[in-house]
């Protein structure tokens, strides 16, 4: 699926027994000196990096494990743009810098309840004030250009009357609550459960609190987003206030596959006109300083299943539309105007790598960072100073800063969240390998090997398959990987045809045949190293989650080379998969036709039907709330693998939609049981020496 900025992909989600009180064999030998899964408790994240106005500070969210509560918590903090001072700010998220410097905009809660917007002064005093008093929780702010409104998003209720009259109810008696009503093809939402029925519009509030007033209205979304009431909204101002541009599409979108456009609102009159004309998804509008130019990404409509993301150029007014991208064939994101307006910054993913780009109102397109790393672009100050978050193969997130006026290169950490974990731990080598599979197609992947590697010696190897399908692995540090390397495993992971990164020839070669072409590209990945010497052929294992788990899924339907597999998150049956997924339109994109015109074609491509070539011992792990891949398609593999006689087992992880990780616990149960299904069926390998003396 092409990734949206507002409907995600089939996604790749990546214990310490004590924590819910269960007894079971441990895993892991507990250490000081390697990555084991008890440290992820105190691991920590950084995020959202603003810098202010005049480059001299910068706010960021920081988000910690609450080990009672099993959950993730964060709050706002503030460093020097020197990297000095950093503290504690207050708790909240989403930090905003108005246009002076002088305060902060971010959301907390508040009264009545859930989310609100709060503005706090930066000066000495620190006053905090609550700016709304909303019944739905706003989202998604930004400020006026003279610092006196807030904008933001906010869910509108729409419903249709659709009732019934029954009898009187007799006094006193407890009936049945009336049925749920869906007449809309994406009723429901990961992590959300059942929508509510309305449509996602943009507000203003004074920013010194007061009754927010709706800018946008009618039974159509702002956002590019074909499931209404999800997502962000991309929108700007142009300097002077009066126009704000925004990204919708201003009809039903329920049955609309990546169909946007970007609309100008003249704020006084109301009166709102279309910018875009050609079909196509095209999103996240900016304005240029000097209130001439919007610049937007997309690309014209293609029923194909995969084009990189461009970037284009237009006059305030929708007029001459240009292409500024060229020949990059790179997903473009994360837009910022330069201050002279004569450029456009994005980054953009490339080789499992990410950087930032420069492209010219000329068409003239240059990278302006470089370096192994994977690297954000969250604001920039009126000076050309930059933040964002870095990240290496052996260095998790930080934030860091860097001018983009000379050269860009990263020049300031102002973060180190996790130098204290990670100080005595010997971690894993990466190394990263290209190899040939057939076609003669060339695909890169990484190798993460145990601390204390020795090449003369055999060790069990991990397949890890990513998500999407079209996702990119990278060089960004893994937990997981690194922990697995810490109890002696070998893991590959690698980005077949399918995976974004390559352009759009390579993202698009599954168009129509997923899975096909990216299983060749696993196994030969296998086989590159296999090549190299050092990997036990009677030891190998392969899991993945979401796109993963369709592919792990395949994997085992059509080689019996692995000893066991974790099959994650999986979908098997592309026909039942599409009517009950959340993303609808997703499903009956995938092939040619629908499942009742084209059976065959669906029934191709899913894993269940080749479930009588499986022999691997497989664990199956899923959510349960999971709607992207629903609990029904690991129920249907299970019973299938049962009636076939392969050794199984389901694991139906409480609390989790998409993914077996997002609660603290369960993410290191991911790791621990899948470390005692491959020992079950594989032997335990020889952990890495814990270094001591």
């Amino acid at each position: 699926m092409k990734t949206l900025k507002s409907v995600p992909a089939l996604v790749l989600v990546a214990t310490v027994v004590g924590l819910t009180g269960e007894s079971a064999p441990a895993q892991e030998t507990p250490s000081d000196t390697l990555l084991t899964v008890g440290h992820f408790l105190d691991m920590e994240s950084v995020g959202d990096p603003q810098i202010s106005p005049d480059g001299s500070q910068v706010v960021y969210a920081r988000r910690w494990v609450d080990k009672m509560k099993d959950r993730f918590s964060s709050s706002i903090w503030i460093v020097a743009s020197n990297g000095t001072r950093n503290r504690f700010l207050i708790d909240g998220s989403s930090p905003r810098w108005s246009p002076d410097g002088t305060r902060i905009a971010f959301l907390a809660e508040g009264e009545p309840g859930g989310a609100q917007i709060f503005v706090r002064w930066m000066d000495a005093e620190g006053a905090v004030s609550q700016v709304t008093r909303e019944t739905r929780a706003p989202s998604n702010i930004a400020w006026s250009p003279d610092g006196n409104t807030i904008l933001f998003q906010q869910l509108v209720p729409h419903q249709d009357a659709y009732a019934v009259d029954l009898p009187e109810r007799p006094e006193g008696a407890d009936w049945t609550p009336a049925p749920r009503v869906v007449d809309r093809v994406h009723y429901r939402f990961d992590r959300i459960g059942f929508l509510e029925s309305g449509y996602t519009h943009l507000f203003s509030v004074p920013a010194e609190g007061g009754t927010a007033r709706q800018l946008t209205a009618g039974e159509w979304s702002a956002g590019a987003t074909f499931v209404s009431g999800v997502g962000s909204v991309g929108y700007d101002l142009t300097p002077d206030g009066r126009t704000l541009v925004f990204d919708g599409l201003m009809e039903d979108a329920d049955q609309k596959y990546l169909e946007y456009n970007i609309y100008a609102m003249d704020l006084e009159s109301g009166l709102i006109t279309q910018l875009t004309r050609q079909r196509g998804p095209w999103a996240s509008p900016i304005v240029s300083p000097d209130g001439r130019l919007i610049a937007y990404t997309g690309y014209p409509w293609t029923s194909q299943t995969y084009k990189t993301t461009e970037l284009y150029v237009m006059g305030v007014d929708g007029s001459n539309p240009r292409l500024l991208t060229g020949t990059l064939d790179r997903d473009v994101q994360n837009l910022t105007w330069s201050d002279d307006s004569r450029g456009i910054y994005f980054t953009a993913g490339d080789r499992g790598t990410q950087n930032v780009h420069l492209a010219s109102l000329d068409g003239a397109v240059r990278q302006v960072t470089r370096g192994e790393h994977m690297l954000s672009l969250s604001s920039v100050s009126h000076g050309g100073r930059a933040v964002g978050v870095k990240t290496a193969p052996h260095e998790p997130g930080d934030v860091v800063t860097w001018d983009l006026r000379r050269g860009g290169d990263v020049d300031t950490w102002l973060t180190r969240v996790n130098d204290d974990v990670l100080a005595n731990k010997r971690l894993g080598d990466v190394e990263e390998i290209w190899y040939e599979s057939t076609e003669g197609t060339r695909v890169q992947g990484w190798i993460v090997k145990p601390p204390d590697f020795d090449g003369s010696r055999k060790y069990p190897l991990i397949l890890h398959i990513h998500g999407g399908p079209h996702g990119m692995y990278s060089v960004a540090f893994s937990y997981p990987y690194q922990n697995f390397a810490a109890n002696g495993y070998v893991t590959l992971y690698t980005n077949p045809r399918g995976s974004t990164g390559y352009g759009t020839d390579f993202g698009n070669a599954i168009d129509n045949g997923y899975p096909s072409v990216d299983y060749d590209d696993l196994m030969a990945g296998v086989d590159a190293v296999i090549q190299q010497g050092y990997v036990d052929e009677s030891k190998m294992f392969v899991t993945g989650c979401s796109g993963g788990g369709v592919l792990s899924s395949w994997v085992i339907g059509h080689t019996t080379r692995f000893a066991a597999a974790g099959v994650r998150c999986p979908v098997i049956n592309w026909m039942s998969f599409a009517g009950n997924a959340d993303v609808t339109m997703w499903g009956y994109y995938r092939y040619e036709g629908y499942p009742w015109t084209n059976p065959d074609k669906y029934l191709e491509h899913s894993p269940l039907m080749y479930v009588q070539n499986v022999r691997t011992p497989t664990i199956l792990m899923t959510g349960e709330l999971d709607l992207r891949t629903p609990m029904g398609q690991t129920e249907e593999y299970y019973q299938a693998l049962k009636q076939v006689g392969v050794p199984t087992k389901m694991l139906r992880f409480v609390g989790e939609y998409h993914g077996t990780g997002s609660i603290p616990s369960n993410f290191m149960r991911t790791q621990l049981y899948l470390m005692k299904w491959f020992q079950e069926w594989g032997g335990k390998p020889r952990p890495a020496a814990d270094g001591r003396p």
